[in-house]
């Protein structure tokens, strides 16, 4: 696995602070730079910013917490333009030397009004980033890889691959393709609730929006999944593979699951029935006492 890892072994992933930036929900605030300084002295590695944030999102968050690194997870080559992508790193790189990477992806068709050949697409904007007038280094950007093509690209282009929705199987077909040294970081979902049917309920509601999306179901299927798992927010099989669902304790035992698989670190998202919007403080600190 990669030598030189500075996301540390376990990360959080919410796309609260983007929700809160982009003016979708309660406005950003001092709440949000206090739960990146308080997830930053729990110990954790790295701030993700999902939902597919502006670069600039992360620069609050580096400024109230003074060791953490964070990260887009992830930003949509579609929304943002290379160059300025490239010019707004360079200014967080020179502010907080080391503690910002770019987690890029190709996101769907469905909420892409220009996607068209991903691949491709992905291939042109890493030589963008390149040749901008300042350059993105490989090291400093990791791809949202599933399919092998795309894992393939992140190992030769990139630092690695931060996967989201995936199993412990795909954990470790993806360290098969990514060779022992570059960064393996994927997505790990969390529901906390020891009440299993609760949970699973809690991980349906989420998950069903994802099932319409052909990227992860393509790859789900490719995992071996079938139709029958995909329909109504996904079977029993489909969650207990994808979720960490119940106690802490039960958390922690999936989390090594995928860190024998192969995985460098987790990107730990706790789901409740206001994901996008909630910061999950309680459950961050009762997960870092098992996790970290």
């Amino acid at each position: 696995m990669a030598q030189d890892n500075p996301l540390g072994r376990i990360g959080v992933w919410s796309s609260a602070w983007t929700t809160a930036q982009n003016g979708d929900g309660p406005a950003y605030s001092g709440v949000h730079d206090e739960a990146a300084a308080e997830l930053d002295s729990l110990g954790y590695g790295t701030i993700w910013l999902g939902g597919s944030p502006d670069v600039g999102y992360a620069a609050p968050l580096l400024a109230a917490a003074p060791r953490i690194v964070v990260a887009t997870g992830i930003l949509s080559i579609w929304q943002h333009g290379a160059e300025e992508v490239a010019t707004g790193r360079a200014a967080l790189e020179r502010a907080h030397p080391g503690r910002f990477l770019l987690g890029l992806g190709v996101s769907h068709g469905a909420l892409a009004k220009n996607y068209a050949k991903p691949y491709s697409a992905m291939r042109e904007y890493l030589t963008a980033l390149d040749s901008a007038p300042e350059p993105v280094p490989a090291a400093g950007r990791v791809l949202a890889a599933l399919g092998p093509r795309m894992l393939e690209l992140a190992r030769d282009r990139a630092a690695g691959a931060h996967p989201y929705l995936v199993t412990v199987e795909h954990t470790a077909g993806a360290r098969d393709i990514l060779g022992q040294d570059a960064l393996l970081a994927p997505e790990f979902k969390v529901v906390l609730d020891p009440d299993l049917d609760r949970a699973r309920a809690t991980a349906r509601d989420y998950l069903a929006m994802y099932l319409t999306l052909p990227n992860y179901t393509a790859n789900l299927r490719r995992l071996g999944f079938t139709e029958d798992d995909l329909r109504d927010g996904g079977s029993d099989r489909l969650l207990d593979a994808v979720f960490a669902l119940g106690d802490a304790d039960r958390v922690a035992e999936r989390a090594q699951e995928f860190l024998a698989a192969g995985a460098d670190h987790l990107a730990l998202q706790v789901v409740t029935a206001a994901t996008r919007s909630e910061l999950p403080l309680d459950a961050w600190r009762r997960l870092a006492g098992v996790l970290l």
